[in-house]
């Protein structure tokens, strides 16, 4: 399997949504073997209780980010920025299983290939087609795309607190 990405910066927290916006907290996945762990992390983090709305926001220097919403006991939906990081470290392979990258996958490089559930945040504001748009701008960073993310869903305060 792939390694952690060396020497990358590795910026990764959750948001939930409250009938008074949205809460954040840092969430530290340097110990997560299994998707299951990404979750634990998540609910730990902000003390999540039941039904709620929550959204992990992990972005990997330069080179790729990954959304995963929660919400009760719903199978977790995701989206990755670029299917290529499943293949090149294990915390991108984890993103890479929730967005449904095939593992192993042979297939060559072919620049930026988004992944995953591209509707997850349809309801919130944010359409298939602008998501998808974003992860592919030129020259955008993924600390940049989540700004946008962020903006447009309501919670770029918390998510400039956090950083």
């Amino acid at each position: 399997m792939p390694s952690r990405p060396s020497g990358s910066s590795i910026f990764s927290a959750a948001f939930v949504r409250t009938p008074k916006g949205w809460n954040g907290a840092e969430a530290d996945l340097t110990e997560a073997e299994i998707v299951d762990d990404l979750g634990d992390t998540v609910q730990e983090n902000l003390g999540l209780t039941g039904d709620e709305l929550a959204l992990l926001c992990v972005e990997v220097e330069d080179e790729w980010f990954a959304l995963v919403r929660y919400e009760g006991d719903a199978e977790p939906r995701a989206f990755l920025s670029d299917a290529q990081a499943a293949l090149t470290d294990d915390l991108g392979a984890l993103f890479g299983e929730l967005a449904g990258v095939a593992p192993g996958s042979d297939a060559p490089e072919l620049g930026v290939r988004p992944a995953g559930d591209f509707e997850l945040l349809s309801d919130l504001g944010l359409s298939p087609e602008e998501l998808i748009e974003l992860s592919m701008e030129e020259g955008a960073l993924p600390a940049d795309t989540l700004s946008v993310v962020a903006e447009r869903l309501g919670f770029a305060d918390e998510l400039d607190r956090l950083r």
